[in-house]
């Protein structure tokens, strides 16, 4: 089974200010390398053939990263002059998408889990209705999050975001596997900005589960980013800088997580 994959990162993390004025979100450090590297290596090592990144805050050093030779052949990228929101940004690029399994990730997340097991979930164990599967994760915050209520199987039925008191704990991470008829579906409906907001409300009682039970942080605050520094971190070669590696180890953003 072929998978591809979207990234999103165009965001501008305001809720990161005045950090992000400077420097996007997803390239914040985590021990001395960039989010959305690690979010790559490990997408590489699941055989993920292709991924598709979407940039609009600060377009140049998006590039500059992406375009680095070590991405060549697995990653492409494209540039939203205005913000497409999470499902327009799927729909436009449908193409990339079409008649795959698609992984669909924030990546200003900040996730530690066995992903093998999440894609074996949905490709063999999933409910035989269902059309995608969500991973999910115990929030301690469920207030700021969008909690879902499941069937006995498992089953999103309803969603609750970011109400003052939500029936649990158990949160959307915003990390997802789609069949194409997602797509299908997304195809007909009218206006798709927002996809938790515009899409998954009409895929209720198609959306299967599975719980990270690991490390779950949304590193768009300036806390959970410093405790994102203490985490375990996936390993990643550093035997061979490049130079974009190399200007980045001098960057001042590392300077100021420190300050903080």
């Amino acid at each position: 089974m072929e998978i591809t994959a979207l990234l999103l990162a165009a965001g501008e993390g305001t809720r990161l200010r005045p950090l992000t004025l400077d420097w996007p979100k997803c390239l914040m450090p985590i021990k001395g390398h960039p989010l959305l590297e690690y979010w790559i290596s490990l997408l590489g090592q699941l055989n993920v053939k292709s991924i598709l990144v979407n940039t609009h805050h600060k377009k140049r050093i998006m590039e500059e990263f992406l375009n680095r030779d070590r991405f060549q052949g697995l990653v492409n990228y494209t540039y939203e002059p205005k913000f497409l929101g999470t499902g327009g940004t799927l729909l436009a690029n449908k193409d990339f998408f079409q008649d795959k399994t698609t992984l669909f990730i924030h990546a200003d997340n900040w996730c530690h889990c066995d992903f093998q097991a999440f894609i074996d979930f949905h490709v063999n164990h999933r409910p035989s209705n269902t059309i995608m599967t969500m991973m999910t994760f115990q929030t301690p915050t469920p207030s700021s999050c969008g909690i879902v209520e499941l069937s006995n199987k498992g089953i999103v039925q309803k969603f609750h975001e970011k109400v003052k008191s939500p029936p649990g704990n158990l949160a959307n991470a915003a990390i997802y596997l789609l069949e194409p008829e997602v797509l299908d579906i997304m195809q007909n409906l009218p206006n798709v900005g927002d996809f938790d907001i515009d899409v998954m409300p009409r895929l209720l009682g198609k959306i299967a589960t599975w719980e990270n039970t690991n490390i779950h942080r949304d590193i768009g605050t300036l806390e959970s980013l410093l405790k994102a520094q203490n985490d375990p971190v996936p390993s990643l070669d550093s035997s061979n800088p490049d130079d974009w590696q190399r200007n980045f180890e001098k960057n001042s953003i590392h300077n100021s997580l420190k300050l903080n």
